[in-house]
């Protein structure tokens, strides 16, 4: 097995020998923000967009930029070209840096960076053609998801409910009923060529994705109602999707059993996802 080239602490290492201390914050407390960009045709999509989030992510915990942006996209590009990645992602992640452990750290404590990319499919893939089945899941999260952090477990909770539960993901919902997010995705709803989804918000982290496909409603004949809904207006729905740098943009034809529309995939969410990786190619 050939090792991929990852990077940690301006070194580019073989993934066998990058380390990071056993007393990084992190690790013993998940004080980290991460990003991910998609890679199509070995290029980076919407990084841009996903930098700007870091800068806003560390400037809320009061975290340094470890590097300036530019040479954090020298190092990401470096990544895909080291390790011959076409298609898949590059994740990021910044910690607040290493220290014995202790609730209370010090301001100027140097903050510890890791990247390293995963090959995946995202532009061909079977979810895109046949839809994910979904299940209602409780939302336990902290109270600021707009900060991307490592504070993952919730998340994780929720999708491995799902998979044992036979389903494909879970939309989260909060204690008012309703919807927040999928388990790692932005979620949406299409009522009478309206799109709808929840208002960017301290409840939700603002996808770049999310970010993008508003550009593409008009051209879809679509038109934006931002605001919350329950489970039980998306099963009522005409179509239902999510979205995610991930994975762009994915139907969902089934909510706890209950099919979405004719339980398809539906011409607009498809409009969209073919309009979002239209854009990305221009």
């Amino acid at each position: 097995m050939i090792s991929r080239v990852v990077y940690v602490n301006g070194q580019f290492l073989p993934e066998e020998a990058a380390t990071v201390s056993i007393f990084d914050r992190g690790f013993l407390m998940a004080d980290a923000v991460y990003e991910v960009s998609a890679v199509v045709d070995g290029k980076l999509v919407d990084n841009d967009g996903h930098l700007r989030r870091l800068e806003r992510s560390l400037g809320e915990l009061a975290m340094p930029l470890p590097l300036p942006l530019a040479e954090l996209v020298a190092v990401e590009e470096r990544l895909i070209a080291e390790n011959h990645l076409r298609e898949g992602v590059v994740y990021m992640q910044v910690t607040r840096g290493s220290a014995d452990r202790d609730f209370v750290y010090d301001p100027a404590m140097r903050p510890t960076l890791v990247l390293f990319t995963q090959e995946k499919a995202i532009i061909d893939v079977p979810a895109a053609q046949k839809g994910l089945r979904v299940m209602a899941y409780p939302d336990i999260r902290w109270g600021r998801r707009d900060i991307k952090t490592t504070q993952l477990l919730a998340q994780s909770l929720a999708k491995m409910a799902a998979k044992a539960a036979g389903f494909d993901d879970a939309w989260m919902v909060a204690p008012d009923g309703f919807v927040t997010e999928g388990s790692s995705n932005n979620v949406w709803m299409i009522k009478d060529n309206t799109l709808t989804t929840r208002p960017a918000t301290h409840d939700i982290l603002n996808g770049i994705t999310r970010q993008a496909l508003f550009t593409l409603l008009q051209d879809c004949g679509l038109v934006l109602d931002e605001r919350p809904f329950t489970i039980e207006e998306a099963k009522a729905a005409d179509e239902a999707l999510m979205s995610a740098a991930g994975s762009f943009v994915l139907p969902v034809v089934e909510i706890d059993g209950v099919k979405i529309g004719d339980g398809k995939p539906g011409k607009f969410t498809r409009a969209l996802r073919e309009g979002y990786i239209a854009r990305l190619r221009g």
